[in-house]
């Protein structure tokens, strides 16, 4: 596509998008939304100028909604969703369900022998595990591995996915339109049906993910220790990847059950966004989707962090370079104010054009990077407003952390300028084009504003919230939340070898 043409595009769909704002009714009009008996949300948006389609099952659990003990689940679950059903990704899944079952009681007693400690029977110890071995490969004799994704790739299906945050747990992919039935029918088998099969396989997956992330990376270990020291009584303290330890011991029993509690129907969202018609959507939907029995939603969280009383300061020390944090307790998004933070966030440590950038890493050279991000580990309840910067060679974490509280100082008592006002909102406006662009960035946008706000065209009227920030409005948010007694600092001190 050439420049002109791609400048065409962008201007074309620049002008949709700020029509949808201003006239949400009519963007409404290609919007069909229909709930099942069962309580599962389909929300459907055509879009006929390709012969493809984009689907999101938005399920409304993360790491928050865990507990000591379990820590990890949620991705855990994530993992295990591609791994067939009792009619996909087996041979013969009556013989491997008794094979499966096989290896979950020697496991059982593996814990139980461990669980004695010193006084545990090492021979027996020994012995369980070559069991558990030998249980694990005559279970791996029914197995057709990647079947569904090998289904999806032969009907020309892209993008099979997943992702798990703190908030929500998504599973993508797209199809040409003329597959929407067998979406359909691999989807809904996935709840209907699902089998954990290679189970101990996928958590050693899992347990390798973490050491490779959280572990070996300073970062990942700075971030852990930091989030930990913010909180002292939410489920945001407990990294989505999860505790080793708790890890180590989880079992096939804990995902079945923890797939039970919050897998039910009503406590999912579809989104389809494409070339579809919107009743024969609901046609298979009701043929599907309607056979998962209705199951209770899950009670939300209910602990609430409290008002922090003082400063809290964290160091991990790390042959690394020096990395700094600072944090700041701030409301979920759908407080009045989130357009506020959001436009903060922009100005004092959006990208290249923002005040942290031009001060810290052009003027004053004392960082590399520099950054400001308002949701940090989750927006669905209150989070973290997250500063963080890098240090230069030669520069400190203490020099970064002196220029950090000169910029809040400055976006609390002077007023930002028109010129940095109207840049936050034409670059929001831009970045709603950018997401909405395609099929799946709209889909995706969609489920979150939908299942996180509760109505999808909250997404829309944000830009509306956006527009209208004020500089007292930036002002008074940057007083109220920039508190010392409100902060958290991290860092990673540098070691010699």
């Amino acid at each position: 596509m050439s420049k002109r043409k791609i400048s065409l595009f962008l201007l074309l769909l620049f002008t949709s998008v700020f029509a949808f704002s201003q006239n949400l009714a009519e963007f409404e009009k290609k919007v069909t939304e229909f709930t099942l008996d069962n309580g599962m949300k389909f929300i459907i948006l055509e879009r006929h100028e390709a012969p493809v389609v984009s689907f999101i099952t938005h399920a409304n659990v993360g790491s928050v909604d865990e507990r000591k003990g379990i820590t990890g689940i949620s991705h855990l679950l994530e993992h295990m969703a591609f791994k067939g059903t009792v009619t996909l990704g087996t041979t013969n899944y009556e013989a491997e369900k008794k094979a499966l079952q096989k290896v979950d009681e020697i496991y059982d007693q593996i814990l139980l022998e461990k669980r004695k400690g010193k006084k545990a029977d090492q021979e027996r110890l020994k012995n369980l595990e070559q069991d558990f071995k030998k249980a694990q490969e005559e279970a791996k004799k029914f197995v057709v591995s990647s079947e569904l994704g090998q289904i999806v790739e032969q009907a020309g299906g892209v993008g099979l996915n997943a992702g798990t945050s703190a908030d929500q747990t998504i599973y993508i992919y797209s199809f040409p339109s003329n597959k929407l039935e067998l979406w359909m029918s691999l989807e809904s088998d996935r709840y209907f049906n699902p089998v954990f099969r290679e189970f101990f396989k996928e958590r050693d997956v899992v347990m390798e993910e973490r050491r490779m992330s959280a572990e070996s990376q300073p970062i990942g270990k700075l971030l852990e220790e930091f989030i930990d020291a913010a909180y002292k009584a939410h489920p945001y303290e407990e990294p989505v990847i999860g505790h080793m330890s708790d890890l180590e011991v989880m079992t096939r029993k804990d995902v079945e059950i923890y797939f039970k509690e919050h897998y039910a129907p009503s406590n999912l969202t579809a989104v389809l966004v494409g070339d579809v018609d919107p009743q024969e959507v609901k046609k298979m939907a009701e043929i599907y989707f309607s056979r998962i029995p209705y199951g209770p939603n899950p009670k939300p969280v209910q602990t609430v962090e409290p008002p922090q009383l003082g400063e809290r300061r964290v160091e991990v020390e790390d042959k690394s370079q020096p990395i700094l944090l600072i944090g700041y307790h701030k409301p979920d998004i759908n407080h009045p104010d989130n357009a506020v933070y959001n436009a903060i966030s922009d100005i004092i440590g959006g990208g290249r054009t923002s005040r942290l950038h031009k001060t810290l890493v052009k003027e004053k050279k004392i960082a590399v990077a520099t950054g400001a991000f308002p949701g940090l580990p989750g927006i669905k309840y209150p989070g973290l407003f997250l500063f963080i910067a890098v240090p230069s060679k030669d520069h400190t974490n203490e020099e970064c952390e002196k220029a950090i509280y000169e910029e809040i100082e400055k976006i609390k008592t002077e007023p930002v300028t028109e010129d940095e006002l109207k840049g936050v909102k034409t670059r929001a406006r831009v970045q709603l084009i950018r997401q909405l662009s395609s099929n799946y960035g709209m889909a995706v946008q969609l489920a979150t504003y939908e299942v996180l706000t509760g109505e999808w065209q909250n997404l829309f009227k944000e830009l509306d919230a956006i527009n209208i920030v004020t500089t007292d409005d930036i002002m008074r948010v940057a007083k109220d939340c920039f508190k010392k007694k409100n902060r958290t600092v991290g860092q990673i001190v540098t070691i010699s070898e």
